[in-house]
Parts: C-alpha cells; sequence; structure tokens
C-alpha cells in the first residue's frame, strides 16, 4: 500500500482537510448531549421556554455548522480518492502497457482486467472511507468517554467496564472475519475470471454444446463464492446483536446508578440523558470502525494484488539506441542458432533455428499445429526475445535498436484479427497517424478490401463495431492487412492472416504484394501451401526445429514433411492445377 500513496501526492490538502472537517463535525457531535441535558434541566425541569428556545436554537446552529463540515470533509476525501484512483488506473495501465508478452501470458488477462477494474475501485473505497473515518470514530470513542467523566465520574465508570467488553466483541469479530473477507476476494476472482471465459468463448461453448457443463462450473465456483460469504456473514452478524446486549446492560447500569444519584441529588435528569446519549454514540463508533476496518482490510488485499503487478517487470530490455542502417550486401534478416522457450514451459518451443533473408524477399513459413510457426515471427518485432542465440536485423542484434523504432519498420497482422471501435479510417491510422485518404486507399486495394468498404455508406468513416463485430471474418483479415500496409513495413509479417480468405481473393493479395518486392521482404505463415508455394523459400517446421527450406520445388522433392502437408491439400491433379493458376 504504501508504493500506491505516491498517487495522493498531488491531494495533501485534501487529505489534510478531509479528516480535519471531519474532527470539527464531531466535535459538535459532542457538544450534542450537553445541550441536551441543558435543555431538560434548566428549560423543561424549570419551565423556561426562552431558554428551550435559545438552547434548541444552538442545536440547530450545531447541526447545520456539523452539516457544513461534513459535507466538505466529503467533498474533499472524494476529491482525493477519485484523484488516487485516476492516477492509479493510469499508472497500471501504463505499466501493464510496457510489459513483454510473456509478463502478459504468465499474468492472464482476466487477471489484469480484474486489478484495474475491481480492485482499484476497492482502494478507492478503501481511501475514501479513511479519510473520513479513521480519525472520527477514535476521537468519538474517547472524546464521549471524556465527556461522559466530566458529568459524573462515579456514573462514568460504567463506560470503564462496558467499552472494553465492546472493543473485545467488535474487533475479536474483526480479526475472525478479516482472513474470510480475503478469501471472498479471492473466490471472486475466480468468478470473474470464469466469466470472462464464458462470455469470450460463447461460440465454442455452444458449437460444442457445453452449456450445461458450463453452467455447472460456474454454479459449484459461484456457490463456494456464496458459502464462504454466508459464513462471513453469520460471524459478522454476532456483532450487533452482541454488542447491543452489551450496551443495554450498560445502559441498564447507568439508569440504575444514575437514578440513584438524581435521588441522592448528585445528578440531574439531563445528566443522565446526556450519558446514555454519550454510550449510544461510542456504540455506533466502534461498530463504524469495526466496518471500516474490515473495509480498510479489503482495500489492503487489493493495494497488495496491484502492487504486485507494479512488481513485475519486463524481461525485454529497450536500451538499445542504435541506428539502424540499410546494407544491400548483407542480409535484412538472420536468425542465427536461435532456441526460444516459453516461461513455465517445460521444453524449448524453438530450438537451433537457422536462416537469413535479403530485402525483397518473400519467405512463406509452414508446418503442423504447435510447429512454432507464430513464435518464430514473433521474434522478429520483439514480442518476445530469444532464450538462445540471436536476431539479427540489418546485421545488428534486434537488441540494440530502439524497440520503438524497430516495430515502427514491420507491420504485423496477427493470427486473431482485431479491429477497434471507431471507423474504417480510425482503424487503418494505427498503421500511420499522418496517412492521407490516397494511401488508405491504396492500402485497402492492396489487401483487397475496398472492393467492399467503397459499398458501404460512409467509406472511410463507416463505423467499426468493438471488435469488427459488424464485419465478416474475411473483412476483418482484409482490414487488418491493410492497417499493416498503410505504415508501408520494411517487413510484412501475415501470421496465418489469409485463413477466412478464398483461393482468388488470397492469389490477387499475394499478387499485390508480389508487386512491391522491391520496398519490402514479407513472412506468410500459412497452413496452405497454396499461398506460400511462389515465395522465394519456404521454411518447415516440425516441433520448433526447421527439418526443410528452400523453394516449393525444392521441398517436394527433399522434404517429408511438406510432401505430406501438400499431399493432404491435394489429392489430385486437377486440384493441383487448380492451385497453381
Amino acid at each position: 500500500m504504501k508504493r500506491l500513496l505516491v498517487f495522493l501526492k498531488d491531494y495533501k490538502k485534501e487529505t489534510v482537510l478531509a479528516p480535519l472537517f471531519k474532527l470539527l463535525e464531531a466535535s459538535f457531535e459532542l457538544m450534542i448531549p450537553l445541550v441536551v441535558a441543558a435543555i431538560v434541566d434548566q428549560g423543561i425541569g424549570q419551565g423556561n421556554l426562552n431558554y428551550v428556545y435559545k438552547a434548541g436554537g444552538i442545536m440547530i446552529l450545531l447541526g447545520i455548522i456539523g452539516l457544513i463540515a461534513a459535507v466538505s470533509a466529503q467533498f474533499f476525501a472524494a476529491k482525493a480518492a477519485v484523484g488516487f484512483a485516476t492516477g492509479l488506473r493510469s499508472a497500471l495501465f501504463q505499466h501493464i502497457q510496457s510489459l513483454s508478452y510473456t509478463e502478459i501470458d504468465q499474468v492472464g488477462t482476466s487477471t489484469l482486467i480484474t486489478r484495474l477494474t475491481s480492485d482499484v475501485n476497492q482502494v478507492q473505497s478503501g481511501v475514501n472511507m479513511t479519510l473520513r473515518l479513521l480519525l472520527r470514530s477514535p476521537f468519538i470513542v474517547f472524546g464521549a468517554m471524556i465527556m461522559a467523566f466530566t458529568v459524573d465520574v462515579k456514573a462514568a465508570l460504567v463506560f470503564v467496564g462496558v467499552i472494553p467488553l465492546l472493543c473485545i466483541v467488535v474487533f475479536g469479530i474483526m480479526v475472525l472475519t478479516m482472513p474470510m473477507y480475503k478469501l471472498v476476494q479471492k473466490r471472486l476472482d475466480e468468478v470473474l475470471a470464469l466469466t470472462r471465459e464464458n462470455l469470450t468463448g460463447i461460440r465454442v461453448i455452444r458449437a460444442f454444446h457445453k452449456e450445461k457443463e458450463e453452467i455447472e462450473k460456474f454454479k459449484k465456483s459461484n456457490e463456494e463464492l456464496t458459502e464462504i460469504q454466508l459464513g462471513v456473514g453469520k460471524v459478522s452478524a454476532l456483532m450487533n446483536p452482541v454488542t447491543y446486549v452489551i450496551i443495554n446492560l450498560g445502559l441498564v447500569l447507568l439508569i440504575y446508578f444514575g437514578a440513584i444519584q438524581v435521588d441522592a441529588g448528585h445528578l440531574t435528569q439531563g445528566q443522565v440523558i446526556a450519558l446514555i446519549n454519550y454510550i449510544s454514540q461510542i456504540l455506533v463508533e466502534l461498530i463504524k470502525m469495526a466496518n471500516l476496518i474490515v473495509l480498510i482490510t479489503k482495500a489492503l488485499s487489493s493495494a497488495n494484488r496491484l502492487s504486485n503487478i507494479f512488481d513485475i517487470s519486463s524481461s525485454m530490455t529497450e536500451n538499445g539506441d542504435a541506428s539502424i542502417q540499410e546494407e544491400k550486401e548483407i542480409p535484412i534478416l538472420e536468425f542465427e542458432n536461435v532456441g526460444f522457450c516459453y516461461a513455465g514451459a517445460g521444453e524449448d518451443s524453438l530450438s537451433n533455428i537457422d536462416f537469413s533473408v535479403y530485402k525483397g524477399e518473400t519467405v512463406g513459413i509452414i508446418g503442423g499445429t504447435g510447429s512454432g510457426k507464430s513464435t518464430l515471427v514473433n521474434l522478429i518485432p520483439r514480442f518476445y526475445d530469444a532464450t538462445s542465440g540471436q536476431v539479427l536485423y540489418h546485421g545488428k542484434s534486434i537488441g540494440e535498436y530502439n524497440l520503438e523504432e524497430l516495430r515502427g519498420r514491420i507491420g504485423v497482422v496477427p493470427q486473431k484479427a482485431v479491429l477497434f471501435k471507431g471507423t474504417i479510417k480510425s482503424n487503418l491510422q494505427w498503421g500511420n497517424e499522418k496517412a492521407s485518404d490516397e494511401e488508405l486507399e491504396e492500402a485497402l486495394k492492396v489487401s483487397q478490401a475496398k472492393e467492399f468498404v467503397e459499398k458501404l455508406d460512409k467509406y472511410l468513416d463507416a463505423p467499426v463495431a468493438q471488435g469488427g463485430k459488424n464485419f465478416s471474418g474475411g473483412q476483418r483479415q482484409r482490414l487488418t492487412i491493410a492497417r499493416a500496409m498503410v505504415r508501408k513495413p520494411e517487413i510484412l509479417i501475415l501470421d496465418d492472416s489469409t485463413s477466412a480468405l478464398d483461393y482468388a481473393t488470397d492469389a490477387r493479395l499475394r499478387a499485390e504484394l508480389k508487386a512491391r518486392k522491391e520496398s519490402m521482404t514479407t513472412f506468410i505463415v500459412s497452413q496452405r501451401t497454396s499461398s506460400i508455394q511462389f515465395a522465394d523459400k519456404i521454411i518447415v517446421l516440425e516441433d520448433g526445429k526447421i527439418v526443410g527450406l528452400g523453394t516449393h520445388k525444392y521441398l517436394l522433392e527433399h522434404c517429408e514433411v511438406y510432401q505430406e502437408i501438400y499431399d493432404s491439400q491435394y489429392q489430385n491433379p486437377e486440384e493441383e492445377e487448380g492451385a497453381d493458376e
């Protein structure tokens, strides 16, 4: 929690004024029982209505001042808490953006979303309530006790017996429930993660008719959460009845001894009423303090989880400052005995990867599922760093270059076609914010997206729903390819990003890319040999190793794995002839 308090540095004034105004309100609240006592004794007891009016006016004035103080305290506490949460959320989001794929894979997307939403909100509530009540409640408890002793020492001894019992009950229950609340939060995280997984995978669940199984899984997780919440609720529910029993016993004793003192002439009726008000104030504040501590416990638990995210540092260093200098005589990209292993994985995903690519070449990458195709191309823009060997770009290790400059020269079209809410134009401008409409249209033409975009009512300004849900899979793929082409990249990586395209559209796309060979090196990851058979070189992967490297014709003659893939896709000569057209 301490490391998060830095986000309150811009709200020092508010963090001081909020509790101060709350203490001011509490001071006026402590005066009320004395005014009531005076009204009973000097006003009602002596039949002095003028005194009742004057004292009543004083009570109203104290109430108004207290209200102003309370509202001011709430304003400053809310301002500090909201500003704190805003800064924290922004810093957390920025930190998450700085993490490499490795750390994001380890933590998990659902966990990061929970941290950015639920946990930040929990900490915000904790800061708000702490500024308002952390000083006020103890101030009222001890202030009421002191005021009771100023009224009558003997009668106030009841407070000495009652308050420790109240503290034992209140804080005893709090100690029991604190670890239970932590467990509740943990179970809540699990329910949220399960919910998110189901909502994002709803199509798969329905496709495999797994609704009942997922409902049962959710029901079980939800019941575990409910069971723990009920347990914590039962323990917490003991607080009110037990504390009220104790306080009522204290009131009985107070009234009994007070009556004796009144009969003896040592106390007035108003003073007894004041003592009863003070003991009631103590009860209310102790319960408030217990609830506050429970809330603070939850906030601290969330703060620790947030701190754990901040403690994660990216495994990818970004200290490179070498300038990129193009040399035609050397390969644009080289893999030298590269190996890679995902964090926590039992074995390498890639091993002994050696190949070189010259500018303008088209490289096809093919292999079975899990052979390491996507992993290989993810090393080029440094989404991951090789665990052994090195990747050279223009003769230097890619780690020596500035990461922003490196990625600025690479256009990546990932397997999952992701579009963002906005317009077609705003999505394409992710590739280049300053791109003109002519450049955007050229990118659409290359990607074969222009044919359907120009039919839309608003053309480039046509709306795009979140995730591009208002477009088909093939349309989304073509728009993401156009987005990469707007950048005019030196290296274009198509990571199985034409899988939803028909053969004719795929062929036209490859023809457009081929026409730009002089200025662009292209990597095509595909499951279809038809998409890569005209590549300058084809890399065949199996179990993370290169088992074939060469042209389509060479691999058909010398690579058994490639032959099997090709034969599985073309069962007769007619299909092969159609694919070559």
